[in-house]
C-alpha cells in the first residue's frame, strides 16, 4: 500500500484537500499534518469541526469523517513525527492548500512546522511533493518561489477550476481541481469528466 504525507496549511480553501484526501484514502495510508489555522479555517468554511483536546482526539474525528483507519494525524509542532525524518519511507507529498508563508517556507529551507519540514524531506529524498497554492493574484515573491521549486521539479497545482465540463455545483469544481491535482502526482480516480 502507498503511503502519503498530507499538509493542509491556513490558508482558504481546506475543503479541496478534504477532497483529494477522501480520494487517497481509498487505496493508500496517509499521515495528515492539518495547522492549528486550517482546523480552524476548515471548521469555519465547511462546518467540519475536528478541534479537540488532544492529538489523538482530532485523530479520532478524522478517522470517523473519512471512515478509515489509514489516516494518521500529526501536530504540525511535533518535530520528532515520523515523516520529520527521512528514513520514514513515503511515496510522496501533498500540501493543499498551501499558504504563501509555508510555500515560502519551502522554497527557502525554512522549517519551523512540521508541514514544512515534511516538505523539506521529502524534497531532499527526492520523493513527489506538489503545493496548490492558494492565494490571488500573485506578487513577484510568490511567482519567484513558486519558479524556484517548480526548477527543483515540484508541482505547482494551484486551485484554477475548467469550465469545459460545464460544472453545476461547486461540487463539480471542486472534484475537478483535486481531479487535477491527483492526476499530477498520477493517481488513478475518477471524479471528474476528462476531455474527449
Amino acid at each position: 500500500m502507498k503511503r502519503y504525507v498530507f499538509g493542509i496549511s491556513g490558508a482558504s480553501g481546506p475543503i479541496i484537500g478534504i477532497r483529494v484526501l477522501r480520494e487517497l484514502l481509498k487505496s493508500a495510508e496517509v499521515y495528515l499534518i492539518a495547522s492549528s489555522q486550517s482546523i480552524s479555517i476548515l471548521r469555519d468554511e465547511t462546518g467540519i469541526d475536528w478541534h479537540a483536546g488532544s492529538d489523538a482526539a482530532v485523530e479520532r474525528k478524522a478517522r470517523t469523517f473519512f471512515a478509515t483507519k489509514r489516516l494518521f494525524f500529526c501536530n504540525e509542532h511535533n518535530m520528532a513525527a515520523p515523516v520529520s525524518s527521512g528514513s520514514f519511507r513515503t511515496d510522496g507529498m501533498f500540501i493543499v492548500p498551501c499558504s504563501m508563508k509555508t510555500l515560502s517556507g519551502v522554497a527557502n529551507g525554512y522549517t519551523e512546522n512540521l508541514i514544512q519540514r515534511a516538505a523539506d524531506v521529502t524534497l531532499k529524498e527526492g520523493r513527489p511533493l506538489l503545493l496548490c497554492p492558494r492565494e490571488m493574484p500573485f506578487s513577484a515573491i510568490h511567482l519567484e518561489n513558486m519558479l524556484k521549486l517548480a526548477r527543483l521539479g515540484v508541482k505547482i497545482a494551484p486551485p484554477i477550476p475548467g469550465f469545459y465540463h460545464r460544472p453545476g455545483s461547486i461540487d463539480d469544481l471542486i472534484d475537478f481541481i483535486a481531479g487535477k491535482i491527483l492526476d499530477a502526482m498520477d493517481i488513478p480516480h475518477n471524479i471528474y469528466q476528462r476531455w474527449k
